[in-house]
């Protein structure tokens, strides 16, 4: 069987985001499994594909918001509204239709399309309608946007991420109808999406290529979290932690939190330091004695709060940071209050505990993601290995 994934941003080599390491898990385990995979989708700038033989690139996009020039933020958004797409499709724009035929061609005969989210399969959905396809749903999108409308600090804001959750309510349903299998990334998002079933399956997943290897740690301050704080579900909860948690830390407890740091976040206590990007993060994390698990919105999975696991840190985590991880190690905490979070993260570094094992974890995630895989292409009607004529 041969599959075109189509993607956003093919993988580099070097996956910083959760999105990037997502999808990164699900491409193996589709190789895993037999069948051929060529990813169809942007390149970072600057960046070239991990694997070129098995990629075709549709040119280069950086679809940040965050930093973008004010010039370009009005070209995505008058996009958006001209075309009727929302505004993470009508950055997928960037190649014409043409270009997206053309390069379909060049893959060759294929036997289906693999839809991984909604921001490029949304941007020219009614090209991927000639085969079957799978949808991969990261998140609940509409929610999301929904949640992210409810958090909007103006007017304008608020109205745009309505405008984003209609859009991709009916998006969503839309591919969800058209496939003939939906994986999602959290248990709870497949009823959420309307297909809860034979026909969808929940995708179990990890954070690196290999079981991760039990080392010793040297503990360098209290507490560490790294993440993509501009993505809005990431910076409600990286709002509800400075503004409710933080402050409730002991003035010697210090805090460093890595990636970049977003504009217009007020007051940071003292005890919190932004270090900006790291070069490796599971290093970074180690060095933590605990690590906060601070989710308040958005649906899918945390892949940080997988990897935590995976590395068997000491942490402490909010309820909607479990969203789709169904074992809980014994060295978590769970904690939705504001102040017993600050007292268990207090409690967990006063007892600078070691890392437990979490090879078990990652194990039990490899052989549930390669089952959920095995239903999916089942439901495509072909055996895995068998090649389009």
């Amino acid at each position: 069987m041969h599959l075109v994934f189509v993607t956003s941003l093919v993988p580099d080599g070097a996956p910083t985001t959760g999105y990037e390491i997502a999808n990164a898990a699900i491409i193996a385990a589709l190789r895993r499994s037999g069948v051929r995979v060529t990813v169809l989708g942007y390149t970072w700038p600057g960046k070239a594909p991990s694997d070129p033989q098995n990629t075709v690139a549709l040119g280069s996009v950086d679809v940040r918001t965050e930093g973008a020039p004010a010039i370009q933020k009005m070209r995505w958004l008058a996009g958006a509204v001209v075309s009727g797409l929302t505004v993470s499709s009508a950055k997928m724009r960037a190649a014409s239709e043409r270009d997206l035929r053309a390069a379909l061609e060049r893959i060759g005969p294929f036997d289906a399309y693999v839809l991984n989210a909604v921001q490029l399969a949304g941007a020219y959905e009614h090209l991927f309608t000639d085969k079957p396809s799978i949808f991969v749903a990261h998140n609940v999108e509409f929610r999301s946007a929904l949640e992210n409308a409810a958090a909007a600090r103006d007017v304008f804001q608020r109205a745009l991420f309505r405008r984003e959750a209609r859009l991709l309510h009916a998006m969503e349903d839309r591919l969800c109808r058209q496939a003939r299998f939906v994986f999602t990334l959290a248990e709870e998002d497949r009823e959420a999406l309307g297909v809860a079933g034979p026909r969808s399956a929940a995708l179990a997943l990890v954070t690196r290529d290999a079981p991760p290897r039990s080392r010793s740690r040297e503990i360098a301050f209290g507490a560490g979290m790294i993440g993509t704080w501009s993505w809005e579900p990431n910076r409600i909860g990286l709002d509800w932690f400075l503004r409710e948690v933080a402050p409730r830390l002991p003035r010697d407890f210090r805090v460093r939190i890595a990636g970049h740091a977003p504009g217009g976040l007020g007051h940071v206590p003292t005890t919190v330091e932004f270090v900006g990007r790291v070069t490796d993060a599971g290093d970074f994390v180690r060095q933590a004695a605990v690590v906060p698990l601070i989710a308040q919105a958005g649906t899918g999975v945390q892949l940080k709060t997988i990897e935590t696991f995976e590395l068997g840190l000491p942490s402490v985590a909010t309820s909607r940071s479990l969203r789709g991880i169904s074992y809980l190690p014994s060295n978590c905490t769970v904690a939705d209050d504001p102040a017993a979070f600050a007292a268990a993260l207090v409690e967990k570094a006063a007892g600078r505990m070691d890392a437990i094992d979490g090879s078990a974890f990652y194990a039990g995630q490899i052989r549930a993601l390669d089952a959920a895989v095995a239903k999916g292409l089942d439901a495509l009607g072909a055996a895995p290995g068998e090649v389009a004529a």
